[in-house]
C-alpha cells in the first residue's frame, strides 16, 4: 500500500482508532495484521517470507540467549544464513548470473543457467536488517530475546516502517511495543504535521521534478551541459524528497500511535564534509553499518591501511545494498574514495584555507565547504539514477560540454517535460523546503510556532495542506526506496 494513495487515507485512521479501542494487551493484533494487510497490498504471496524470516529468527533470538559459546555462535549464523540467504536469492541471483554468463561468453564457454523469472519483494532489504540487527543484539547480550512471538513479529511488520525504514533496533521499538498508550493530543497533532510536512516533499517535489529527472536521464546522450547538471540537481531533491517524505510519514503515522521511530534525516544537504552527510543521509542504516559491519571489521582502531580498507569495504557493500546493479556499486565505492581522499588530504586543505585566507572568513569557508560537499554528492547520484554504468559515465563527462547560460539555453529547461509554471511550483517548493531546514536546524521553528496564538497555529498547518492538495502531484507513484 502505497502512502500517497486513498486507500491509506482510509486505512491510517482506521488502524489508529482500532488500536487505541483496543485493550492494551491485545493492542499488538490488530497493528500486527493491519501491517499484513499493508504488506500484502503489494504482492501477497511475498508475505510468506516474511513468515519465513519472522519464524526464524524468534526461535533463533531464544535459542541464542539459552546457548554459551560456541552453540550461541551457531545459532547466530543460522539465522545470518537464513536472512542473508533469502535476500541474495531474490535480489542478486540475477545479477550474479548475468555477469557469470557475460564472463563465459567473453571467453566463449558454454553457460547454461538462465536467469530466473522473480520479483524483488518490496522493502526486503529492510527488513532483513531489521530482523538482523535483533538476533545480533541478543548475541551480544545488548538485548533479552523477546518471547512473545506477535510483538516480535510486529517488531520486524511494523507498517510504517516495513517498506523503506527506518531500520530499527530492538532495544528502541521492542519495549515500545509492550508499553501501553494513551490518545495524546500532543503526540497526534506533531505526528500529523510530520506526516503532512512528508507529504508535501514527496507530492509537491519529488513527483513533480521525477518528470525532468525522468526525460533527461532515460536517454542522456540527447543532452549536454546545462540540461544534465539541471536534471542531475533535480534529481538529488527528487531523492531526498521521496525518502525523507517517505520517513516523515511513518515517523509520525508512529507517533500519532504513542511511538517514537528513529530519525532518518538531518538536513543531509547542508552538510560541510562527506562523513558528516553521512551522519546526515539514511542515518538509520549508516549507523547500522556502522555497528555491524565497520565496527568488527576493526573500525579506525587498525593500522593506517586496515582503516582504509575498512571504510571502502563498507560503503562497497553499502551500495550493493541498494540493488544488484553495477552502478551501486559505484555509487557506494565512490562514496568510500571520497572518505579515504578526505582522510588523505586533510592537511593539505587546512593549509591551503589558510593560505588563501579563508579561515579568517568563517561563513564564507563553510558556504564553500557545503557546496563543495554537494556537489561531491551529486555527482554520485549519477551513477545512482543512471540506467547504467554507460550512461553515467555519458553524463559526467558531458556535464559542461557546450555549456552556456544564453537566453536560448535556459530556454531549453523548458523542454525538459516541465513547463514554465510546473518550474516556478517546484523552484518555490524546494526554497520553502530549505527555509523549514534552516530554521529547523537554528531552533526556530518549533519553539516559534508554538508560541503563536491557535489560530496561527492552524492557519499554519491549512497553508501546508492547501499547499499540498494544490500543487501535489497525485500520480500515487511509488516511493524510490521501495525497490530495495
Amino acid at each position: 500500500m502505497l502512502f500517497n494513495s486513498i486507500d491509506f487515507l482510509i486505512f491510517f485512521p482506521l488502524v489508529t482508532a482500532i488500536y487505541f479501542a483496543t485493550p492494551y494487551a491485545w493492542r499488538w493484533l490488530p497493528l500486527l495484521l493491519a501491517s499484513c494487510w499493508f504488506y500484502m497490498a503489494f504482492v501477497p504471496v511475498y508475505i510468506l517470507i516474511l513468515f519465513f524470516t519472522i519464524a526464524v529468527d524468534y526461535i533463533a533470538g531464544i535459542a541464542i540467549e539459552g546457548a554459551e559459546g560456541r552453540r550461541r555462535k551457531l545459532f547466530l549464523l543460522a539465522s545470518i544464513v537464513a536472512n542473508v540467504g533469502v535476500l541474495a536469492f531474490f535480489k542478486y541471483f540475477n545479477f550474479l548470473n548475468a555477469n557469470l554468463a557475460a564472463l563465459a561468453e567473453f571467453l566463449h564457454w558454454n553457460y547454461p543457467i538462465e536467469a530466473l523469472g522473480i520479483l524483488l519483494p518490496i522493502g526486503l532489504s529492510f527488513h532483513t536488517f531489521q530482523s538482523l540487527s535483533y538476533t545480533v543484539e541478543v548475541y551480544r547480550k545488548r538485548f533479552p530475546a523477546e518471547r512473545h512471538a506477535g510483538v516480535f513479529a510486529l517488531y520486524v511488520m511494523f507498517y510504517p516502517q516495513l517498506v523503506a525504514g527506518p531500520i530499527e533496533r530492538p532495544q528502541h521499538v521492542l519495549p515500545q511495543l509492550h508499553a501501553r498508550y494513551d490518545f495524546d493530543y500532543r503526540d497526534a497533532t506533531a505526528g500529523l504535521r510530520l506526516m503532512a510536512w512528508g507529504f508535501f516533499k514527496k507530492v509537491v517535489i519529488a513527483d513533480r521534478v521525477a518528470v525532468l529527472v525522468n526525460h533527461v536521464y532515460a536517454d542522456p546522450t540527447d543532452f549536454t551541459g546545462l540540461a544534465l547538471i539541471v536534471a542531475t540537481v533535480a534529481f538529488a531533491y527528487q531523492i531526498y524528497c521521496d525518502f525523507s517524505g517517505y520517513s516523515d510519514i511513518a515517523l509520525g503515522s508512529a507517533q500519532v500511535m504513542g511511538i517514537r521511530l528513529m530519525t532518518n534525516f538531518d538536513s543531509p544537504y547542508s552538510s560541510s564534509s562527506i562523513s558528516e552527510f553521512w551522519r546526515r543521509w539514511h542515518i538509520s542504516l549508516s549507523t547500522w553499518f556502522r555497528d555491524y559491519f565497520y565496527i568488527p571489521l576493526g573500525g579506525n582502531r587498525v593500522n593506517w591501511w586496515r582503516w582504509q580498507r575498512n571504510l571502502l569495504l563498507t560503503f562497497l557493500v553499502s551500495g550493493l545494498w541498494h540493488g544488484a546493479n553495477w552502478t551501486f556499486v559505484a555509487w557506494g565505492t565512490l562514496h568510500g574514495l571520497y572518505l579515504v581522499g578526505a582522510i588523505w588530504t586533510e592537511g593539505l586543505r587546512r593549509r591551503l584555507a589558510h593560505a588563501v585566507g579563508l579561515d579568517r572568513v568563517p561563513v564564507l569557508h563553510h558556504v564553500l565547504r557545503v557546496a563543495t560537499t554537494f556537489s561531491l554528492v551529486c555527482v554520485a547520484w549519477v551513477f545512482f539514477r543512471a540506467v547504467n554504468v554507460s550512461d553515467a559515465f555519458y553524463i559526467l563527462t558531458h556535464l559542461f560540454a557546450g555549456l552556456s547560460f544564453s537566453r536560448e539555453s535556459l530556454a531549453g529547461i523548458l523542454d525538459l517535460g516541465l513547463d514554465g509554471y510546473e518550474l516556478t511550483v517546484a523552484a518555490a517548493a524546494i526554497a520553502i523546503l530549505e527555509i523549514v531546514q534552516w530554521l529547523q536546524r537554528n531552533g526556530h521553528l518549533a519553539a516559534g510556532l508554538s508560541a503563536q496564538p491557535t489560530v496561527v497555529r492552524w492557519a499554519a498547518y491549512y497553508a501546508l495542506v492547501t499547499a499540498i492538495l494544490f500543487f501535489g502531484s497525485f500520480t500515487q507513484a511509488e516511493f524510490i526506496y521501495f525497490q530495495f
